[in-house]
């Protein structure tokens, strides 16, 4: 799916600049050229655009105000001829800021900035699926309904094939999920100590010589592989 990009600048020629650096990228596409914030705020109403190369020095409306103000949805890179406005627009939470005149290395050097973040959008997306954690509880989807688990209620979850069990204080609420990714979702004091357990560190009552952890008059061995996890354990 290609990049599509708006550039709004009041100086003709750097938006020719702009869009032959851009017509050189295969996967950038240039929806829209304007040289004034206010009808690039109109446009950008109705508009799908992923990433807004935006002038900071224009007339009526500059480019600091025109992002201050506006509810803008693309990710903004800013360009100018001066040096001086680069911290403020940092602050501002942009993807990047070029210096004029604009190099075409410069340039795609900010395009693989605006992709590096993409794919950590992606990739943390990818990770919630069908369970979403959600301040100090998670939801699980279980016969066909989705269940709210508090994490101070859970104990330890163990695996069955492609599913987990979560085991709370007082239920079992069966999912669908891999326990390999299913402890990625959960908070820093779950921790695996074997390929079938995870457990709740702060729900632990006693540890044993045998390498196995009591919670709640359960026992719950600690794998082989994972024995530099009771040292972890024992500094909690």
């Amino acid at each position: 799916m290609g990049i599509k990009c708006m550039v709004v600048d009041d100086e003709p020629l750097a938006i020719r600049v702009l869009e032959k650096h851009i017509m050189k990228v295969p996967d950038l596409e240039l929806v829209a050229t304007f040289d004034n914030a206010i009808d690039a705020g109109h446009f950008l109403q109705n508009a799908n655009i992923d990433l807004l190369f935006l002038d900071i020095q224009m007339p009526v409306v500059t480019g600091i105000d025109f992002i201050k103000n506006t509810h803008i949805q693309p990710k903004v890179i800013l360009t100018t001829a001066y040096r001086e406005y680069a911290l403020e627009g940092y602050e501002l939470d942009i993807i990047d800021y070029l210096l004029k005149p604009i190099s075409f290395i410069r340039f795609y050097k900010s395009i693989n900035k605006f992709r590096a973040l993409n794919q950590t959008i992606a990739s943390s997306n990818s990770k919630s699926s069908e369970i979403d954690i959600i301040a100090d509880h998670i939801f699980v989807n279980s016969n066909k309904m989705m269940i709210r688990i508090a994490f101070s209620n859970m104990l330890f979850i163990d695996s069955i094939k492609d599913y987990v069990r979560i085991h709370t204080v007082n239920d079992t609420i069966i999912t669908k999920d891999k326990i390999s990714s299913f402890v990625k979702k959960l908070p820093s004091n779950f921790l695996r100590v074997h390929r079938s357990y995870i457990i709740n560190t702060e729900k632990i009552t006693a540890l044993t010589a045998k390498d196995v952890v009591l919670l709640n008059g359960m026992e719950i061995p600690i794998g082989a592989s994972y024995k530099e996890n009771m040292k972890l354990i024992k500094d909690l």
